[in-house]
């Protein structure tokens, strides 16, 4: 809100350039692009660009390094990438955590997962804080199944939320104070504090806070910057408020597209500032509130892009990673793809590849003149769409030379002849490097569609329903043919569409977020919740005075997150505009997004306000009101000049017109093929688009394509619409996952995320699995393929199948797969596609509560086994027939129950039945955008594919090892051998894996389904190729795997598997991997741990008393070293890759409590490359239940290789008080066991370490 008269100066500071847009009463516009780093010219690009602005303006000098004349600024804006470099690069002042004492590692063991499955390095980013102050006070949760007495003595408070807590550990202030002190004299100005359940009780972290604040430390509570539950996220945050006094209004951008006022400002908030001001940006130039179609927003930059939309609100999520750190704060739904300019492209095993790695600045595209690849501003300017004689003399080493066309079609000409080596090799006609560069092109469209789809299919929108507004550097370029591949026929361009992120700060309104948690039944709470909206609006409002806006300039908008019981899904609710039916609005979305409704009742977990004042800057009229208000001409002015361009469907380049935006007349068109140029920006306008020039922006009218996507029948394969079915079929997947996830009510689906989704030909075979769980990557297929055996012609459109025993393609019986036959049309009779999704299941019954029993001899003591039956027949869930396969025939063995939480089976069954619905609504719509005989053709030749790169992959290790077979042999820890010989023939690139001399079966558990074997082989082969391949059958095309039958590798049908999915997988993946010398030995054991209660009934009647509950988790453990990597700590290793509960949710939810969760310091192995430490989870029970570990790596260590050492073993410890002593007992319980614990005792679990690599 500038005074009148003074001018408005928006700066978004970025990674690589500084955009500055100043609105100056009475005169046009001022746009400036500065580098960001330049420190031969100037210290500070926002600083240097407000200096220009003010020279120019005010026609006087400001000389560089003098204070700034402010008087002349009514409204400072700025959008800053600071917050998130600090991530990226790990830069910052000095900082400390407090945090509850056991808890001094969780930060960097965060969830336990790694950011990429394939990557044997297992990387993770580092945490912000220098230093962590473990604080000794504890507050935990008043269980309703804990003991009355479980911690005597203790005091009861109620939390914000109106939850009781018990204050077992008191605050002790002189024990900070003296902390406090000794930080301070060390150097550190910078706190930040995140106790356990502190966003419900945040009483202690306030108390340490004030004390901070009065011995001069910049202070951040976790519960005051983010009160929602979950410690992991609210501790990663961080904060940084600016200080000064300006004489102007100063404001910043936050990640959730408002602006805040200097003082108030955060890097928490701040982490996605600048993509959400050009979210604001395109929302506040192309959203015409009379029509209200919704704008998809693609800010396309030279390494990344980013998708968004808007429909008239702002849509902000409350968790995502950026830079592999989970940030928990509003922020706006921006998603990015590693599609820009700058993508470098490849081409292997047949598939055209953009991205994910990036020519950068430097060395950039090839032509930039410094030696860089092949990227996609190269087949841009191949094509003729980028113009050099436009471009700045910038290029070369003495930087005066123009962009180099040269060299970019020499390399084109290059490429072109590697890719119709292999057409020819197939017999078929040879591409010229104009269709190959335009491949390229339409891989990276297809690129930056696939998070458009995912954005809009997967919340119940149709893509094509909205316009595509396209702004950053390159996304002109694109913008017609991203359009195009969506079927969205309307693209609008703004004319500061390059610098879109600054005029969106020009645009953007300040805003005030206020949220609070709440723990609520919404029915029966409406008036308090009314009561505390009108008290957060008063107090916004009142806040708002205090920065000079007038209370009839702010606006509320009131949220609730609500849920259903026993959900974790929440959605935040925007109080409907004509009532405040906050629940039928909730009903309406989860229908929309999730397919369904629940019979349970709705919860309240926060509620939420967020203030708005009004900025009154500047308004545009939307560019549909514009285009009403005119009359079109076509374009009058001759062009300024021809370029020879190349479109798709044409046979050779064409006479292309080139305008100059400048120089074009307003309310003029100009029809396709045609480039229009700008001094920061390069539009292209394709054959079968209209642009309308328009006072602020261009409209692209995208006329639908006459040829129909639908081939006529071919043998032949195209490489390149090859590479986009695989990002297609790769996309139905992810959406299955995403529906699955949020739809599930399980702990393990929904937070562990231990599931998988899959799509597979009419055989079964595996076409695209979606990287969730590397265990089931390969195992999927066996289950689909034994179902398509057994039902042949016996289904039908509306049926479901359901199985999960081991001799049916299961692993280990929690993991219930649900398979769904995809049909040529609805109601069709020839299946051309199975859809799959696969999730890890609490309890399914059996002798203990978790149906992980780590002394199980055989399959029935785990639980419930379905061979295979229908879920679902003629589109009718069967519930009476899964309440007979999971509760009743468990039950009838002796010693066994049913499973014990049925209604969250149910749920989960349900929530696997909808992700397998999307799936199917997206194949069928693949089959009318293309045909399903070109949609089933592709299918199959993905898996060809993928058969190559393996084939190339032993190949190469043929050479490297000279032939020579390769062998390796591990041992589990009852002493069974599991020992694998591979021949390779370096002819074909075929191998045999032989598992010959491998154990027999074991008297245990821990025996795997053969399907598991293939799973570890796909896995580590795709690691060891190293690049992104599709993941399917294909994979193993060129292997022959011998397993023994029966073995430990190839049980009999009753034998009992319960481990052999989580401990003895990782062995077998250690052995190939080491048969490989490819890395040393991870942990080798997922560390299952489970425990829970069995229902209690009514001896009687045999009515439930009360139900029981069965939880279960994976514990991390250290990575081996490899031999350019260190082993990374505490992280799940090789085939999972499931998160860990968060500690706040585990003790809301169970009567237990985490005592700690640090990293076990020592377990790596020794080396030139040390391997990764272990962890140490401690949990106490408050009640009386049974607890089972199973585990590996209690006897024999994991190995180092090349001269580096073993690593530690693991342990497990039960910690108890003698009945009679009343002293504390620590007694080792060995790797597989199952204790009856008593109130107080506590379980400790010490994971192994991984082995180093190379002597020191």
């Amino acid at each position: 809100m500038a005074e009148s008269g003074k001018l408005t100066i928006s700066v978004d500071r970025g990674g690589s350039f500084t955009d500055v847009h100043a609105i100056v009463p009475g005169r046009p516009d001022i746009i400036l692009k500065l580098l960001s780093v330049d420190p031969a010219h100037y210290q500070d690009a926002p600083t240097e660009g407000i200096r220009r602005i003010l020279e120019m303006v005010t026609g006087e000098p400001h000389p560089r390094g003098k204070p700034l004349k402010m008087d002349r600024i009514g409204s400072l804006r700025m959008g800053t990438t600071v917050a998130t470099n600090a991530l990226l690069e790990r830069k910052g002042a000095r900082s400390v955590l407090f945090t509850t004492k056991g808890f001094r590692d969780l930060l960097k063991i965060g969830d336990q997962s790694r950011p990429d499955i394939f990557d044997l390095s297992m990387a993770r980013p580092g945490v912000l804080p220098e230093g962590v102050v473990q604080v000794n006070e504890r507050v935990v949760p008043c269980h309703p199944a804990a003991d009355e007495n479980c911690f005597p003595g203790a005091r009861v408070v109620e939390g914000v939320t109106g939850e009781k807590f018990r204050v077992v550990k008191e605050l002790d202030m002189e024990e900070i104070r003296t902390e406090l002190q000794r930080l301070k004299d060390q150097g550190y100005r910078s706190l930040s504090v995140a106790l356990v359940h502190s966003f419900a009780y945040p009483e202690h972290e306030r108390r340490i806070g004030e004390l901070a604040d009065s011995m001069g430390f910049s202070v951040t509570l976790s519960s005051k910057l983010q009160p929602m539950i979950k410690i992991i996220p609210r501790g990663i945050s961080f904060e940084g408020g600016l200080a000064g006094q300006h004489s102007c209004r100063f404001d910043f951008m936050q990640s959730d597209g408002g602006l805040v006022d200097f003082r108030d400002f955060s890097g928490l908030k701040a982490v996605l500032s600048g993509p959400a001001a050009g979210v604001v940006g395109f929302a506040s130039t192309s959203w015409d509130p009379t029509e209200q179609t919704p704008i998809i927003g693609l800010d396309m930059g030279g390494t990344s892009s980013d998708v968004s939309r808007f429909d008239g609100h702002h849509e902000h999520v409350f968790g995502s990673k950026l830079a592999g750190v989970l940030i928990q704060s509003p922020q706006l739904d921006i998603n990015t793809v590693a599609a820009g300019g700058g993508s470098i492209l490849t081409y292997r095993n047949g598939l055209f590849y953009v991205g994910p790695e990036s020519a950068g600045a430097h060395p950039g595209p090839v032509c930039y003149r410094k030696g860089g690849p092949l990227t996609v501003t190269d087949a841009n300017l191949f094509l003729g769409r980028l113009l050099p004689e436009y471009f700045p003399h910038i290029f070369g080493p003495n930087e005066d030379q123009p962009l180099d066309t040269e060299t970019t079609a020499k390399l084109f000409s290059e490429m072109t002849q590697r890719v119709n080596a292999e057409r020819r090799d197939m017999g078929q006609p040879d591409y010229s490097s104009e269709e190959v560069a335009l491949g390229f092109l339409k891989v990276a469209d297809e690129s930056m569609a696939r998070p458009i789809r995912n954005l809009t299919q997967a919340r119940g929108f149709e893509t094509a329903s909205h316009h595509l507004a396209c702004f950053g550097g390159a996304g002109g370029q694109h913008a017609c043919t991203v359009a195009a591949s969506l079927g969205i026929s309307r693209v609008i361009i703004h004319k500061y569409s390059s610098v879109l992120s600054a005029y969106g700060l020009a645009l953007a309104e300040v805003v005030k977020e206020s949220q609070e948690p709440v723990s609520a039944d919404y029915l029966s709470s409406q008036a308090s919740l009314q009561k505390r909206f009108g008290d957060m609006s008063s107090a916004a409002t009142s806040a708002m005075e205090e920065q000079g806006f007038r209370p009839e300039q702010v606006r509320h908008e009131k949220y609730l997150n609500m849920r259903y019981e026993g959900s974790d899904t929440s959605l935040m609710i925007l109080q409907p505009e004509d009532s405040r039916d906050y629940l039928g609005e909730f009903r309406a979305r989860h229908r929309r997004e999730f397919n369904f409704n629940s019979e349970r009742p709705v919860l309240v977990d926060d509620i939420r306000v967020r203030s708005i004042a009004a900025s009154n800057v500047r308004t545009e009229k939307s560019p549909l009101a514009q285009l009403k208000e005119v009359q079109l001409q076509d374009v009058s002015s001759a062009p300024a000049g021809v370029t020879k361009a190349y479109f798709d469907g044409q046979s050779s380049r064409i006479d292309t017109p080139v305008y100059l935006l400048g120089n074009l007349e307003k309310h003029t068109r100009v029809h396709g093929p045609a480039v229009i140029i700008d001094k920061t920006q390069t539009i292209v306008v394709a054959p079968n688009a209209v642009a309308n020039i328009l006072e602020t922006c261009i409209v692209i009218d995208i006329k639908e394509a006459n040829a129909s996507s639908i081939e006529s029948p071919s043998s032949q394969i195209d490489p390149i619409r090859l590479s986009i079915f695989g990002h297609r079929f790769m996309s139905i997947a992810e959406q299955m996952g995403r529906t699955l996830q949020k739809t599930s009510v399980s702990t393990n689906i929904k937070e562990r995320l231990d599931f998988s989704c899959a799509l597979f030909s009419p055989d079964g075979g595996l076409v695209a699995n979606a990287p969730h769980v590397p265990v089931h990557l390969g195992s999927m297929q066996f289950a689909v393929r034994f179902q398509h055996q057994k039902w042949k012609g016996n289904l039908k459109d509306g049926d479901v199948l359901v199985t999960n025993h081991p001799s049916s393609g299961g692993t280990h019986l929690p993991d219930i797969t649900v398979i769904t036959p995809v049909f040529d049309r609805p109601g069709g009779s020839e299946i051309m596609f199975y859809v799959a999704s696969r999730g890890h299941h609490a309890d399914i019954g059996g002798v203990l509560p978790g149906s992980m029993p780590p002394k199980s001899t055989e399959l029935w003591q785990e639980g419930a086994a379905i061979e295979g039956d229908k879920v679902v027949s003629n589109g009718v869930f069967d519930e009476e027939r899964m309440i007979e396969l999971l509760v009743r025939e468990p039950a009838q063995y002796e010693g066994c129950s049913g499973a014990r939480c049925i209604g969250d089976n149910m749920s989960d069954l349900k929530a696997q039945i909808a992700a397998n619905t999307r799936g199917i609504a997206l194949i069928q719509a693949l089959f009318a955008e293309y045909g399903v005989a070109t949609v089933q053709k592709y299918m199959y030749a993905i898996q060809a594919t993928a058969e190559t790169a393996v084939r190339n992959l032993l190949k190469s290790l043929h050479e490297r090892f000279g032939g020579q077979p390769l062998e390796a042999v591990d041992y589990m820890d009852d002493g069974t051998p599991i020992k694998l010989k591979i021949s390779i023939n370096g002819t074909d690139g075929s191998a045999v894996f032989d598992f010959s001399d491998t154990g027999p079966e074991v008297y245990g558990g821990w025996n795997a389904p053969i399907a598991i074997t293939h799973s570890a082989i796909i896995y580590c082969l795709r690691c060891m190729i190293n690049a992104e391949i599709p993941l399917n059958q294909g994979c193993l095309a060129p292997i022959d795997i011998q397993v023994p039958a029966p073995s430990i590798l190839s049980p009999t049908k009753t034998a009992a598997v319960v481990g052999g999915n989580v401990v003895t997988s990782q062995r077998i993946t250690d052995v190939v991997l080491k048969a490989f010398r490819a890395c040393a030995a991870s942990q080798g054991c997922c560390n299952n741990l489970t425990f829970g209660t069995d229902p209690k009934l009514d001896p009687e009647t045999g009515n439930v008393l009360a139900p029981g509950f069965g939880y279960y988790e994976t514990i991390a453990g250290g990575s081996g070293a490899g031999p350019s990597w260190t082993g990374e700590s505490g992280v799940h290793v090789h085939m999972t890759n499931t998160r860990i509960t968060d500690p706040e949710i585990l003790e809301k939810r169970y009567p237990a409590v985490l005592r700690q969760f640090n990293l076990r310091e020592g377990s790596g192995g020794k080396g030139l490359h040390p391997g990764g430490d272990g962890v140490v989870r401690e949990i106490e029970f408050l009640s009386p239940m049974q607890c089972s570990i199973l585990s590996e790596r209690r006897v024999h260590r994991p190995y180092g290789l090349e001269g580096g050492e073993d690593a530690s073993t693991g342990l497990n410890l039960w910690v108890s008080r003698d009945s009679e002593t009343g002293e504390e007992r620590r007694v080792n319980i060995g790797g597989k066991n199952t204790v009856s614990v008593k109130t107080n005792d506590r379980v400790v679990i010490q994971t192994a370490g991984g082995g180093g690599w190379g002597g020191r």
